[in-house]
């Protein structure tokens, strides 16, 4: 019992004190690809694929990823020792729809009934990357023959509007305001979503965009981008083919495949 006892101390312990470990050491694609047939995955099978990557594993180190793997609703524990791949491995991505984003998507809705528009805000990004922006900006897609009508509707009621803004005045301007919204065209056949009776857009559609605009999304570039679709890869579930036939859309397929294969490798 004593024994017993020590044993939850140190790694209580240990787990106070470990620093966070990156989602790389922990080969979730790897994990779930090896253990996908497997009923029952005991400590010893895991012990024995960790070990593959760091012959020098500690046992602690290994302790420290079962209980991350459980925590985040990759593996559940089915009995003492024994763990399985969870069966519903990742969630769909549903973002939450404030009162502002709302209120604003009523607006338009209200102003313009028959046209096309999606609205999502940069804050949601933020759940992916390990260095946050204090800024973000809201956007507000919509069919391009209709940009300046409802931008000079808007423009009426908000100071913070900008009409497809170039990186100059996105550099000059809207970087320095406080929740500007941004009236860009919607891509045709663009993978989007009914949330709150907001239409927003889907996970697939934001990685593609951050992507494709590097001048909007300037705080999301290089490595950052990589550590974005790492997260979201890990931690939802992407409809690749769908992501794919958008980036498409935006003449990126091939540059995005490949930002997904590096973002795989890395998990």
């Amino acid at each position: 019992m004593k024994c017993t006892y020590c044993r939850i101390l140190v790694f209580v312990i240990f787990v106070k004190t470990q620093h966070k470990i990156t989602d790389r050491s922990l080969h979730i694609n790897k994990l779930r690809d090896t253990f996908t047939n497997k009923s029952k995955i005991t400590i010893q099978d895991l012990i024995d694929f960790y070990k593959q990557f760091e012959e020098e594993t500690k046992r602690s180190t290994i302790d420290w990823r079962i209980y991350k793997l459980t925590q985040r609703g990759v593996l559940q524990r089915i009995s003492r020792g024994n763990y399985s791949l969870s069966k519903s491995k990742v969630k769909t991505f549903v973002p939450e729809i404030d009162k502002s984003l709302k209120h604003l998507f009523n607006t338009v809705n209200k102003q313009f009934p028959y046209i096309k528009a999606s609205l999502w805000t940069t804050k949601w990004i933020n759940e992916f990357m390990l260095h946050q922006p204090g800024k973000f900006h809201t956007l507000l897609e919509v069919d391009r023959e209709v940009m300046e009508s409802v931008f000079y509707d808007l423009k009426d009621k908000r100071k913070n509007v900008f009409l497809d803004p170039s990186k100059e005045i996105i550099d000059k301007y809207v970087t320095n305001i406080k929740d500007p919204i941004i009236i860009v065209p919607l891509i045709t056949e663009a993978p989007t979503q009914r949330v709150n009776e907001v239409h927003t857009i889907t996970i697939e559609k934001m990685l593609v965009d951050i992507f494709c605009d590097p001048d909007l999304f300037a705080a999301y570039q290089g490595t950052e981008m990589i550590r974005i679709y790492e997260t979201a890869l890990e931690k939802y579930h992407i409809n690749e083919p769908k992501m794919l036939r958008y980036a498409n859309r935006r003449s990126k397929k091939p540059e995005i495949q490949k930002i997904i294969s590096k973002a795989k490798n890395n998990i």
